[in-house]
């Protein structure tokens, strides 16, 4: 995949098709540290430790409609290229929480990528499960919480046309205000 958001969406994916009710997403740009981390959390089914070890295989998916799953393997290898890091950890009935950390400044260091449609298309079309994102950049953050947007719109689904422009709008809005445009 030729962007992190890419890969953040297909984590993602995976936490919904194990159940997850909430999919927490943290995605920290510090210029600073040189590093780039992007945590996604969920409260899914969650992995035995034989799961977890077999989940970076690119020759191992639990999906019957394929028979390799590339999306973790990937995802592990662009943040290691880098010089970063990468970790599962997951407990079964519990969860999961996959953490990439990238070399902010290094060349094979893919692109962030559009992150606010990324976390727009997690929330419109996946409406049985709540989201938590958090942006930050350079100290300065924003958090979009659906069950904060739950309370105050109540039935009114999120896939209806106004409220889906709006949660968009909030993204970039916001995004914009945190880290001024910046495209890394």
């Amino acid at each position: 995949m030729p962007e992190i958001s890419l890969n953040v969406l297909d984590v993602a994916e995976n936490s919904t098709r194990a159940g997850a009710s909430l999919v927490t997403i943290t995605v920290d740009a510090d210029f600073s540290g040189d590093r780039l981390t992007v945590v996604i959390d969920d409260n899914g089914c969650g992995m035995t430790p034989e799961q977890v070890q077999q989940v970076t295989d690119p020759f191992f998916t639990s999906r019957t409609t394929r028979k390799v799953g590339l999306g973790v393997p990937f995802f592990k290898l662009a943040a290691e290229s880098t010089g970063g890091s990468f970790a599962i950890t997951s407990e079964p009935g519990v969860g999961t929480t996959v953490t990439a950390v990238f070399v902010l400044s290094h060349i094979d260091r893919m692109p962030l990528g559009d992150i606010s449609t990324t976390i727009h298309t997690l929330v419109v079309y996946h409406p049985e499960t709540d989201f938590v994102y958090r942006y930050q950049y350079n100290g300065r953050s924003f958090a979009l919480d659906t069950r904060e947007f739950r309370q105050v719109l109540g039935d009114i689904p999120f896939d209806t046309p106004d409220i889906s422009a709006y949660i968009m709008d909030y993204l970039n809005e916001n995004k914009l205000e945190t880290d001024g445009g910046a495209i890394y």
